[in-house]
């Protein structure tokens, strides 16, 4: 019993351990990546501020892009949490605003916008930030239909509505770039929502009457 304490104690020590050395590595190169710039910052130059070695590094990261891209990963799975705590009687439809209007908000502070204006001005970190659409489509699908007990016969409807929202979400990424200073992100958030909600609607309409 107490070999099996001790062995318990210290995988929590070593899981305590590599989290606080991934997190100084992330913000380490964090810090660099917005004051020098992407490109200028080496893994050296991260490996040194972080004091890791190059070896540390790569076990937690296969390249320094990685690094500017664990946060994305870590929003999607805070939003498949916000959806899963949204009341069992609530729809489909005003848990995932609800939901992703909380996470945005919750997400993006000083230092996820600076990311965010670092993302968009480097090509290299632009280009392979599409990629986090189809992760989050993914993951929203699997939110929305363990809201509805994983019902085979809802994959569809779940996967055409997390298309949809992603999809919204893209636009209006874009479209927050040129938002006027001081604008509110949350209402912003519910204004695409509103406006989706009603062009939806508006095409449902338009399909009855073709």
């Amino acid at each position: 019993m107490t070999e099996n304490k001790q062995t318990k104690t210290t995988e929590g020590r070593r899981e305590r351990k590599r989290r606080q050395t991934r997190e100084r590595i992330e913000q380490a190169a964090m810090a660099l990546f917005l004051g020098r710039g992407f490109e200028a910052t080496t893994i050296e130059d991260i490996t040194e501020a972080a004091d890791v070695s190059k070896r540390s590094f790569f076990d937690y990261f296969p390249s320094k892009e990685e690094v500017v891209f664990a946060w994305q990963d870590s929003f999607a799975d805070r939003l498949m949490a916000a959806v899963a705590a949204r009341p069992v009687e609530e729809s489909s439809v005003k848990a995932v605003e609800a939901a992703i209007t909380a996470t945005v908000a919750e997400s993006i502070d000083e230092s996820g916008l600076a990311l965010h204006e670092l993302i968009h001005r480097t090509p290299a970190l632009k280009a392979r930030d599409q990629l986090k659409y189809a992760k989050l489509e993914q993951k929203l699908t699997e939110a929305l239909l363990l809201r509805k007990g994983n019902d085979p016969q809802e994959q569809p409807r779940m996967r055409m509505l997390a298309a949809i929202i992603i999809g919204a979400m893209r636009v209006g990424g874009e479209l927050w770039q040129q938002r006027p200073p001081g604008a509110s992100l949350q209402d912003f958030a519910h204004e695409t929502f509103a406006e989706l909600w009603k062009m939806l609607a508006e095409f449902g309409d338009e399909a009855k009457n073709r």
